[in-house]
């Protein structure tokens, strides 16, 4: 997978799965739906399906279980101000939503997120009943967008936060643990920490 733009510094929007949260049958029925569509229609299509498929909660929601929440966000933190700048994200049951700055590659960002947390969670499974299918934690590829300007990146960040809400996993932005809505704090990224 290559992402849309690569680019140090350049603010990314990226989204990640677990393996068994989309069945195969649904993309595939998907595909053949967006098939007549232009390309802007069908990528702006496909994504609000995918987005109420994984607000739905399918799959084994793995995510949901404090522990893996837990080992995901740290994973997130580790690397935070040295090979990136974290600005906002949120872990779903299914899905992990994170606005970052990269200083690195975005590829090798999300594979070394991707590949700690899910060792972790596939040693894990049977202690903490996580039911996860198989020996895939991950979807192999994520889904990226770079920030174009602020409005942009506020109505990310609004989405992250409030994805939970959305999905009807509680009331209020606040109220959902695995959130940078309540752990981060102001964003901090080079371009504040220069005009500081």
């Amino acid at each position: 997978y290559l992402p849309h733009r690569d680019e140090p510094q350049l603010i990314q929007s990226i989204t990640f799965r677990l393996a068994d949260s989309l069945p195969q049958e649904k993309l595939k029925l998907l595909e053949a739906e967006l098939e007549d569509m232009s390309e802007d229609q069908r990528d702006r299509q496909r994504r609000n399906y995918i987005e109420a498929w994984l607000d739905a909660g399918m799959g084994c929601c793995a995510l949901r279980h404090p522990d893996v929440a837990c080992c995901i966000q740290d994973s997130l933190l580790y690397f935070h101000n040295s090979r990136y700048y974290l600005h906002a994200w949120c872990i779903m049951p299914n899905h992990v939503h994170v606005l970052v700055e990269p200083l690195f590659p975005i590829a090798s960002i999300v594979k070394g997120w991707k590949s700690f947390t899910s060792r972790w969670a596939m040693k894990n499974n049977a202690e903490l009943a996580l039911g996860i299918p198989g020996n895939r934690f991950w979807m192999r590829d994520y889904w990226d967008r770079y920030i174009r300007n602020m409005e942009h990146y506020q109505k990310i960040v609004d989405y992250i936060h409030t994805n939970p809400v959305k999905a009807g996993l509680c009331a209020k932005a606040e109220d959902w643990l695995w959130s940078s809505f309540n752990t981060l704090g102001a964003p901090t990224s080079s371009s504040t920490q220069q005009s500081q």
